[in-house]
């Protein structure tokens, strides 16, 4: 599975913004993967912030995003997106989307990943 992440971009604190995440390759099985949104800061780990199983019906949120941003996902499209609300500047960073065999939190269970795409939350 190959994911192209797009969107970000320059965004002021309490803005919206929306990333998507296109999978390409073994598309057909695109349905079997959890996929997930993580972010990082230079010289830190990367952080989970949301994923959601691969029939769309659960999701899982960090606490640092909940009832802020929404992840969603469309298997007809091979898509996933991650609308985010209610911007603070210390969303800012880059973010990845990725996709697992396992229903998971932990960037080490996720194989593939997108190539990052850069969100600043300007105050």
């Amino acid at each position: 599975v190959q994911l192209q992440a797009s969107g970000g971009g320059l965004v002021q604190a309490g803005g919206s913004t929306r990333l998507s995440c296109a999978a390409s390759g073994h598309s057909y099985s695109f349905r079997r993967y959890t996929v997930a949104w993580f972010r990082q800061l230079p010289g830190e780990e990367r952080e989970f912030i949301a994923a959601i199983r691969g029939s769309g019906g659960s999701t899982h949120y960090s606490d640092s995003v909940k009832g802020r941003f929404t992840i969603s996902r469309d298997n007809a499209k091979n898509t996933m997106h991650l609308q985010m609300n209610g911007l603070k500047p210390e969303d800012t960073a880059v973010y990845y989307c990725a996709a697992s065999s396992k229903w998971s939190t932990k960037s080490s269970d996720y194989n593939y990943w997108g190539q990052g795409t850069l969100v600043t939350v300007s105050s």
